[in-house]
């Protein structure tokens, strides 16, 4: 009977979008999230937090220190962060900070693939995170040596993300953004940030359900066509998505919500970065991506000794 009156009490917050007690659902067995991930046979344990470690194969990513420009660079960066420990390393090849140029899809390959291929054969048990709105490049990346397409788009980029993912069965970081890097700040509206977000996390999952996708992990794409009080609100209401029973990325590393509010530059934005991932943590989130893993990997361990 408990469970029964526990159910009918979250049922009608969930569908009011009002989400006042979720802690003590998320505590219950009956709305345990998915916490195991399959990523190339390596399979995950999420129930702990992981942290995920960025390294931009880019000219013009908006923080300097993620940039690293060929192979030596990026392996350099990848033995650092692995041993420093990450779990995850995210690849990608293409800027998506606002206002960033467009590349064309073989100067994104070029960029990406040879790092991809160094990485994997360097680092055999690291698990690679292709970061990429594109089909053609994150298959291309898989068959490289990748395991996890990390999509700042949903695939409303790439009509073909979607089946691409299902074809390759492998684990999709489904991310929340309107328009494109170039174009969102200007699609920064809503009538309810976290409803909408809400509700576009369960129509995109139930799309690669019926495709066959198993592995989703999602992101509200913080700071992706979203003002700093739209991402502030979001981060409030982490833990509301814990309804979807999806494993949560937070990615906050760095990004204006954290500097532009403090009046310091992204270069100074580390301590700032370290309080929003431990609030991130207390609310559910399953991976930290993040600049500085170092960092990362010491809040998760300091928020576990105190669950």
């Amino acid at each position: 009977m408990y469970h029964v009156i526990l159910f009918l009490r979250y049922f009608y917050n969930f569908v009011t979008y009002n989400f006042t007690t979720i802690k003590t659902v998320v505590k219950d067995t009956f709305f345990r999230k998915k916490a195991l991930l399959n990523a190339g046979g390596k399979l995950i344990d999420l129930s702990i937090p992981q942290v995920m470690g960025i390294i931009n194969l880019t000219p013009d990513s908006f923080f300097a220190g993620s940039r690293k420009q060929g192979v030596a660079e990026a392996l350099q960066m990848a033995d650092k962060m692995l041993d420093e420990g990450a779990t995850f390393l995210d690849l990608g090849a293409y800027s998506s900070r606002p206002g960033a140029e467009d590349v064309s899809v073989q100067e994104e390959t070029d960029r990406l693939l040879p790092v991809v291929k160094a990485i994997a054969k360097n680092f055999p048990d690291a698990v690679l995170s292709i970061d990429t709105f594109r089909s053609a490049v994150a298959e291309a990346a898989i068959k490289a040596g990748g395991h996890i397409i990390n999509d700042i788009s949903g695939g409303q980029l790439d009509a073909e993300m979607f089946t691409t993912v299902a074809r390759l069965q492998v684990p999709y970081i489904l991310m929340h953004m309107k328009g494109n890097p170039r174009t969102m700040n200007q699609q920064a509206q809503y009538d309810d940030v976290f409803a909408e977000v809400y509700d576009y996390f369960a129509a995109k999952h139930h799309e690669l359900k019926q495709l066959g996708v198993h592995d989703v992990i999602i992101d509200p794409g913080f700071g992706f066509a979203k003002k700093r009080e739209q991402s502030y609100a979001l981060m409030n209401r982490l833990q509301d998505f814990n309804l979807l029973q999806l494993p949560i990325l937070a990615g906050v590393s760095r990004k204006t919500m954290i500097h532009g509010l403090l009046g310091i530059t992204a270069a100074e934005a580390l301590n700032g970065t370290t309080a929003l991932n431990t609030i991130a943590l207390t609310k559910g989130a399953n991976i930290l991506r993040v600049h500085d893993v170092k960092e990362a990997v010491e809040a998760v361990k300091i928020w576990e000794m105190c669950q």
